[in-house]
């Protein structure tokens, strides 16, 4: 069994590019060929490197729109499909959804597509969201299936009648386990705020620096980890908000989970979003999380008890959440406590796996070996 992996940008590392490395990687380990297709090289192939994943960097996808530069993209990624023979394409972000749902009907090979946060919504505007919107109801009939990775973001498909409903299954993002010593202690003090965000739209550190300055009489340290092309202006607001002594800018990390292991809270600002893996990791590391009230947030995180949704945009609501945390100890530790416990009862790399697995047996012929080569023992 042989499935290929189709991913827009080398360029930097995100939550869709973790979620593609862990799926083949766990493919890969159960017998199945896993090969991984991104646009150029970069950071993505470097990780795909680094865990021994099979990729093609390919020459002509990239992020940008651009209509020649999407043809040859289209036209290269059948090429190479048509060479591999895949018994199945599985592609995810929106533009090598786009491109890859026409290059795989050309080559003859059925496709899965799975948006990680469809641009239709209030990531862009409302003028470009109708363009998106068409382009999308246009290629939906090309794939045999949409996975969504909340219920939030099958709504919103629905709601712009992207697709049927029998078309748009909904696969929550899960995460693999982590050592018993990268489990956090929130209720040490001061308390530790984490925000593991690319520093780019529609991340919103902006409003996160103001709310930490309402509350900069409080005792806390902050950790920025990520980084971007916004990172240079988010470095100034903090240094006019007199916060440069007590938020540190930790860059990249290969090793998120030793960083939320040593905080006691973490909080995600963001303007849109599908389901933010972040906020997983968090909770796995038995963290509260306070994150804007965008997307599949709140099939994440319960309000109240395992952290705290707050309107986006909103420094003030934020600050408040943030002071809550801030000032009780025992609330931290009850509310991480309970994040863990709904990691573990829901977003489990297991049951991602076994869940994604039965929406590819429904598209392969009934002689599939899947079945045989990974156990589906997730619920």
């Amino acid at each position: 069994m042989h499935i290929a992996f189709l991913i827009t940008r080398a360029d930097a590392v995100g939550g869709a590019t973790i979620h593609v490395r862990d799926l083949a990687r766990s493919l890969a380990q159960h017998g199945c060929r896993a090969t991984v297709l991104v646009g150029g090289e970069g950071p993505v192939t470097e990780e795909f490197q680094r865990y021994g994943i099979a990729y093609e960097s390919l020459r002509w996808l990239s992020r940008p729109i651009h209509p020649v530069r999407d043809a040859l993209a289209t036209a290269e990624i059948a090429r190479v499909l048509r060479r591999l023979r895949p018994d199945l394409v599985s592609l995810h972000t929106s533009k090598a959804g786009l491109v890859g749902r026409v290059a795989a009907a050309i080559a003859g090979v059925p496709s899965v597509y799975t948006p990680h946060g469809w641009t239709v919504g209030d990531r862009i505007s409302p003028a470009a969201g109708k363009v998106f919107t068409l382009a999308e109801r246009l290629a939906a009939p090309l794939s045999k299936r949409i996975i969504n990775v909340c219920e939030e973001e099958r709504a919103l498909a629905l709601r712009k009648r992207i697709a049927p409903a029998a078309q748009l299954a909904v696969v929550h993002n899960g995460m693999p386990d982590v050592a018993a010593h990268l489990r956090a202690m929130p209720g040490r003090q001061p308390a530790r705020i984490l925000c593991v965000a690319r520093f780019e739209a529609p991340k919103d550190h902006a409003t996160l620096i103001e709310s930490l300055a309402l509350i900069g009489h409080m005792p806390w340290e902050a950790e920025f980890i990520g980084e971007g092309p916004l990172e240079e202006a988010a470095r100034q607001l903090v240094e006019a908000r007199g916060l440069a002594n007590r938020i540190r800018f930790a860059g990249v990390s290969a090793k998120v989970a030793d960083r939320l292991a040593a905080g006691q809270l973490f909080v995600l600002p963001t303007l849109s979003e599908g389901f933010p893996r972040s906020i997983l990791e968090a909770m796995r590391a038995g963290l509260p999380a306070v994150a804007s009230d965008v997307g599949g947030v709140r099939e994440a995180i319960v309000d109240g008890i395992t952290g705290t949704v707050v309107p986006r945009s909103n420094a003030a609501a934020m600050a408040s959440a943030l002071a809550q945390y801030v000032a009780d100890p025992a609330c931290r530790e009850t509310r991480g406590a309970a994040g863990r416990s709904r990691y573990e009862s829901m977003f489990t790399f297991d049951r991602m796996l076994a869940r994604t697995l039965r929406v590819y047996e429904e598209i392969l012929p009934a002689n599939s070996t899947l079945r045989a080569l990974v156990p589906l023992g997730g619920q």
